[in-house]
């Protein structure tokens, strides 16, 4: 049974976002025979292991060389996780389900990103696997399932609540539950309590639907009535129990519920009730998702910023953050290679400005806060995250590593360019990788501030010592004003290294920590903007809509 103390709202979650993936086929080369019994098996691979297993298999369809197949794959979407996948085709000649007694036709590797990420969520790939012998096409759509994405707002009052302090009335709340098929109850929802108070109405509030009843609109809802104590000793007032289907008839008679106290309905003959508490709205709008708007064409705009102040230590020297070894990345060129891999599968050109800062620049040794590393003020864009690595490297062989450690002119330098951009179509992501020394904490909080308040951009810092940046707990504050959002997320980079050498295993980790909130922060932008996601694109529609380049990335 749940007890109110079960409940921590900040952790509460709910089921992970579902992408169905439908796929086909085509031999458009001819070189397989018209005999053709073929099936698509799928393999994901493992986070930490990278080992691969398989997920499910497409049926059988016969005697066609371009199969359309009916069979889906259902996979949960993790945004901050690369979730690489495997398909294996094959003509089957048995009926056995061992695999190794059928003709393998080819293979081909993704990400699930990279099919949500593609335009109109449809990728399209050549089969690799045997030499020298084209394999022809398969083609992937990705969906993500729609069942139980409404969101409830409704909002209720009560009359004539029992008295349950001594030197008072009661200070009381309510517990929402769902109930579960084994005929257990899950906490869902507790509202604010209101002082002294036996006839209280509660501020309204919002809750997805599928937790509150996990899709089955005639599921039972248990709401508690307390009496809040100070020791945590909540005092029970009653209960009443009801169903998303009632509720969703608003305010009317049918939704004024008696609250009954069992024990003392057992023991008093003339007992009617605690109580009874009465909705007062109800209110059903539909919840957008993160997907949504990537199916609608908005785009992640990746910016990336490098620490290059001398306090990070000599890049000759094994105990820098720098240091440029032979046999393995730095923490700098893991830390973009991590991120990088997962976020590029969601903007179409593959274009990231990249920018150091704290460096002397030759050739008249010039202090810089904000200079491209490719050193083509024209035009920051690299390509590809491969792009950004071989243009840090460079840097690195060709500047001075100096200071200070100032943050605020490249936060200003991107910001001015997601400032351009108002209508959704695009999110601004600005990745800083830092040793955490920072020099200019009063600027950077004012730049953190008006960022939040005017544009869409978050930031990350990857340092050991700027937690007064991370809003979680406290909101970042200038000169009387508060950020609008919490848009900086603390990694401490020093936390992934992991000791037994495991670079992969500590770059997947790394990766889901820091992008983990880009999804909810995406979301909580548009919905503050008012921003609605547009309808799905077709994949040509996709390809004539792309912004142009020089619209799209930002300039110096």
């Amino acid at each position: 049974m749940a007890t109110i103390g079960d409940f921590d709202p900040l952790n509460s979650t709910v089921p992970a976002t579902k992408i169905e993936v439908t796929v086909s086929y085509l031999d458009i080369t001819g070189c397989i025979h018209v005999f053709l019994f073929s099936v698509v098996v799928l393999y994901v691979q493992g986070l930490g292991t990278k080992e691969w297993r398989e997920f499910g298999r497409t049926e059988v369809i016969d005697n066609t060389l371009n199969p359309d197949f009916v069979r889906k794959f259902v996979l949960d979407f993790f945004f901050e996780e690369k979730q690489n996948l495997r398909f294996d085709v094959y003509n089957v000649d048995t009926r056995s389900s061992n695999l190794s007694k059928h003709d393998f036709l080819g293979q081909m590797f993704c990400t699930l990103g990279e099919i949500i990420g593609s335009p109109g969520g449809r990728l399209e790939r050549t089969l690799s696997g045997i030499p020298g012998k084209k394999c022809g096409t398969i083609i992937f759509t990705a969906e993500e399932l729609s069942n139980c994405r409404d969101i409830a707002t409704m909002q209720f009052c009560a009359n004539k609540l029992d008295k349950k302090d001594f030197f008072g009335k009661s200070d009381p709340f309510l517990v929402f539950y769902r109930s579960n098929e084994d005929g257990t109850f899950t906490i869902c929802h507790k509202t604010e309590v209101i002082k002294n108070n036996l006839n209280p109405v509660w501020q309204p509030f919002t809750i997805p639907v599928r937790a509150l009843c996990n899709g089955d609109y005639d599921r039972t809802v248990k709401v508690d009535v307390y009496d809040w104590d100070r020791d945590g000793s909540h005092d029970f007032i009653g209960e009443f129990t009801t169903s998303y289907r009632e509720l969703s008839r608003g305010q009317s008679q049918f939704n004024v519920y008696e609250v009954l106290n069992p024990k003392k309905k057992g023991k008093k003959k003339k007992y009617i009730n605690s109580g009874t508490v009465t909705l007062l709205s109800f209110k059903v709008e539909s919840e957008y998702t993160f997907v949504d708007f990537i199916r609608g064409g908005t785009q992640l705009n990746f910016t990336v910023a490098i620490d290059f102040t001398a306090s990070n230590g000599n890049p000759s020297q094994p105990t820098s953050l720098h240091y440029m070894s032979p046999y393995q990345m730095n923490a700098y060129a893991m830390a973009l290679k991590a991120v990088g891999e997962i976020i590029q599968d969601y903007d179409s050109d593959k274009l990231f400005p990249a920018y150091g800062f704290g460096a002397k620049l030759p050739p008249d040794g010039k202090i810089s806060h904000a200079f491209p590393l490719n050193f083509n003020t024209e035009n920051p864009n690299c390509v590809g995250i491969e792009g950004v690595l071989e243009a840090y490297f460079q840097s690195l062989r060709t500047v001075q590593l100096y200071g200070p450690t100032n943050f605020a002119p490249v936060i200003n330098q991107v910001a001015r360019s997601a400032a351009e951009v108002t209508d959704g179509s695009q999110y601004f992501v600005l990745l800083m990788i830092t040793d955490g020394v920072i020099s200019d904490m009063a600027q950077t909080k004012e730049a953190v501030v008006n960022v939040s308040i005017h544009i869409n951009i978050m930031l990350f810092l990857l340092s050991s010592a700027m937690e007064e940046l991370d809003g979680d707990e406290v909101r970042v504050s200038s000169r009387g004003r508060f950020a609008e959002r919490d848009i900086v997320q603390f990694v401490p980079f020093r936390d992934y290294i992991d000791r037994s050498g495991n670079q992969v295993l500590s770059m997947a980790r790394l990766a889901k920590d820091v992008l983990a909130e880009i999804p909810d922060q995406l979301l909580s932008f548009m919905k503050s903007r008012g921003i609605e996601p547009r309808p799905p694109l077709i994949p040509s529609e996709a390809l004539t809509m792309r912004i142009p380049l020089q619209d799209k990335k930002h300039r110096e």
